[in-house]
This record gives structure tokens, sequence and C-alpha cells, in this order.
């Protein structure tokens, strides 16, 4: 049985990175074309699906359609959207685009409602909506395709902020009522970084955090922000510095030790993350400091 993928016509190569955070599948695509390209997405019908476009090069720039003879009725622009809801075909059509880059998020309505506590009776848009535009989305999406390949623990919960957040913008909500933002209480924000701190350099999931309050994921990220000054993960983050400066200055612990410890892939990308926390190399700062 062969393992070689059945390209659809004129397209040259095709690449795909993918990883799921909050049941939310996401999906990165880079296509090479050779002409005119028309074929169906293939995509799991029962999920809801947002595409975002990042790069194109060429002429006659890439189209979804709902039938493969009906042309996308808007014009083209950059940062577009399209969002197909469940149950429904998509076709891709370009006139000639050389080179695409774009990437997918799909999910199912009624899960993504229960795992994030969103009401039953908010709706995601049920219609298809071809080419529109929301900055915030599109770059949240372009962030979340951007960490498929970041193997570092915090991305745990980058991603799952990420996806709260999408999901916060795509859902109808009810406005909230001016002086509602509250931050956690003093037992829920203490069961927090004790949690945290005893899971490090692990992963951790903003499921797990919010279920410890009690509270939507979104709500939770507001609330811990609130209460902080930082999100979720960006306070994994500066834990996990914290912890590497404590080693360096109390320990004879060599950089990659250190980096093991704290959750880093390797003494490059905790170098690099050090100087972009703390505006010096690890080595740097540990002689400063010790000197």
């Amino acid at each position: 049985m062969s393992d070689v993928i059945e390209l659809p016509e004129n397209i040259a190569g095709f690449t795909c990175a993918m990883g799921s955070w909050n049941g939310i599948q996401v999906e990165r695509h880079a296509y090479t074309c050779t002409g005119r390209v028309l074929f169906p997405v293939e995509r799991p019908l029962n999920l809801t699906w947002i595409n975002a476009q990042f790069e194109e090069v060429g002429q006659g720039t890439l189209e979804a359609r709902l039938r493969q003879d009906i042309p996308n009725p808007l014009p083209y622009k950059p940062r577009s959207l399209f969002i197909a809801p469940a149950d429904m075909e998509v076709w891709g059509y370009s006139g000639h685009t050389t080179a695409l880059k774009c990437a997918t998020i799909s999910f199912d309505v009624a899960l993504l409602q229960e795992r994030l506590g969103i009401c039953a009776s908010m709706r995601v848009v049920d219609a298809p909506r071809f080419r529109f535009s929301n900055d915030q989305v599109w770059t949240m999406i372009k962030l979340l395709s951007d960490t498929l390949e970041d193997n570092d623990p915090t991305a745990q919960l980058y991603g799952d902020s990420l996806t709260a957040a999408i999901a916060a913008r795509i859902f109808e909500r009810p406005k909230e009522v001016k002086g509602s933002e509250v931050k956690l209480s003093a037992a829920h924000l203490n069961d927090a970084l004790c949690y945290l701190e005893a899971r490090m350099p692990k992963k951790v999931e903003l499921a797990e955090l919010a279920k410890l309050a009690g509270l939507s994921q979104s709500h939770y990220c507001r609330a811990f922000k609130a209460s902080t000054g930082m999100a979720p993960y960006q306070w994994q983050l500066q834990a996990r510095i914290d912890r590497a400066k404590f080693l360096l200055l109390n320990t004879n612990r060599c950089l990659q030790e250190i980096a093991d410890t704290t959750g880093f892939a390797d003494t490059v990308h905790f170098g690099r993350t050090f100087r972009k926390m703390t505006g010096a190399s690890p080595a740097a700062w540990r002689t400063d400091m010790l000197t």
C-alpha cells in the first residue's frame, strides 16, 4: 500500500503542520502551484471550519467556494477569513497562485461551548462568510499556527488562552456590566500559583486552572491577569526564569542541566528566552550577579 499522497492537479507541493488546544484543531498549510487549481477541501464535515490566509504569491489569488462552479462573490482582500459551518462542502480555486500559506481552525460547536463554559443559548456564526475581516481573530489564528512546532511547556497555556480568546470573539456574548471585571479571590489565586509551581516545568492546561476556581476559561484568563498583571502562560514562563535564576546563583549546575530542569528544549532555547526576559545571557547574568 502506497503512502504517497495524491495532490490535486497543478499543486506541486504541500506541507501541513497540526496541533490541538481546547478541542480546537489547528492546521497550517503551505502550497506551491503550477497553474489553475480547483479541488474539494478535505475536512470533517461535522466540524465548523475557519480559514485564515497569510501569504499569497502570483496571480489569481486562492478563493474558497461552496460549489466548484460558483465563484466566490466577494473581491480579494488581504488578511481575510472564511467560515464554513458544519456539514458544508468547501472548494479551493485559484487561477494561478504560485505559493500560498494559510491556516484553519476547526471545532465541534457544542463540545467547544461545553469545554469553555459558553452558554448554550449563544450561537456561533451558522452561515458561511466569504472574505470577511476580523483582525483580532486573524492575528490569534496566526499566533496559534506559529506555535504548532513549539514544544516548550508554556506553549500549552499560551495555546489554550488563544483558543479561549478566539471562541469569545466568534460566539455571541452578552454585554458585560461595567465594573464586572473581578480578580481571583486570594484563595483561588493561591491555588493557581501553587498548582503551577508544583507542576513546573510540565505543561498545564488552562482548563485545569479554571476548574480550580470554578470559572470559564475566558473569565479565568481575565481574572488571573487582573490579579497578577500577567496572563497565565506569562506567569508560568516568568516562574521558570525565576527558578533558573535561583539555580544559576545557588548551584554549580551547567547551563544544559538548568535548561533541562526548567523545561527548555536545549541551551539555545534557554539562552534565547532568558536574554529576552532579562536582557542578558544566562552565563553573563550569573557572572554579573556573582561578582
